[in-house]
């Protein structure tokens, strides 16, 4: 099966994109390889400025601060284990704790950094970090591994409690919803929003199927076509129809 998940949020939105921006962050830190590490370093300037909204702290804390009042709306519930339930509060609250003890804004230490954001300006250009554009940065690249993977865990470390955090909300996002098994008439299918909100839209597709979604929302509906890909020109909606599963998620 393969997965995909539409935001319909701008919140979800940016922590689907630091989520995806942080696993591969730690993939590429992990190697050893300098071109790796410069993979890594790049990742980490995004993951700054995805994070850099003045708002993603106080919404990620607010969002942990809900679902924990939720949680302990469940205390003393028969069908509910306690073991269960004390375990997901705990890791509720050390991720509130930690995000609270963030200090200004999320990546400031960074911004401070001026051979980080000399290499971040210069990313930014096709081609300009060569050793000639940026000798510093060359030498760096030509440190010991663990010399590089240490300062790349230094620079990362402060911004890990938004991971940790995100992680909490959308996993409890992904469950919150129940999956359906539906079909798509000749590569098209409609939900009618009903008055309902919805923050995420996940689907589940067999690969044998060979086609991908296009999801598009508004405030009446959700609408999926199924295209057929192609690497070559626009793929077009297949005339066929399509076995998949969704979810719609909302916490």
């Amino acid at each position: 099966m393969i997965n995909y998940e539409y935001p319909l949020s701008e919140r979800v939105r940016t922590l689907l994109r630091l989520e995806d921006l942080f696993e591969k962050i730690i993939h590429f830190a992990s190697a050893k390889g300098s071109a790796e590490h410069h993979v890594a370093l790049v990742l980490l300037f995004e993951i700054l400025e995805v994070a850099g909204r003045a708002d993603l702290k106080f919404d990620l804390v607010q969002e942990l601060e809900r679902q924990r009042q939720i949680l302990l709306s469940f205390r003393n519930n028969p069908e509910i284990s306690e073991e269960a339930l004390s375990g997901a509060l705990y890791e509720i609250e050390q991720a509130s704790t930690q995000l609270l003890a963030v200090q200004g804004k999320i990546g400031h230490y960074l911004r401070e950094n001026d051979w980080l954001m000399s290499i971040k300006n210069r990313a930014a250009i096709p081609g300009g970090v060569c050793e000639f554009d940026l000798p510093g940065y060359h030498y760096w690249l030509n440190r010991d591994a663990p010399l590089r993977q240490k300062d790349i865990e230094s620079w990362l470390m402060p911004m890990l409690p938004i991971r940790q955090a995100l992680t909490i909300v959308l996993r409890l996002l992904r469950a919150s919803g129940r999956s359906e098994r539906l079909l798509a008439q000749r590569g098209a299918y409609q939900v009618m929003m009903g008055g309902r909100n919805y923050q995420l839209v996940r689907l589940q597709i067999r690969k044998n199927e060979s086609v991908l979604p296009e999801i598009s929302a508004g405030k009446l509906a959700i609408n999926v076509r199924f295209l057929r890909p192609d690497m070559t020109q626009r793929p077009r909606q297949v005339e066929t129809d399509v076995q998949f599963e969704m979810t719609l998620c909302n916490l």
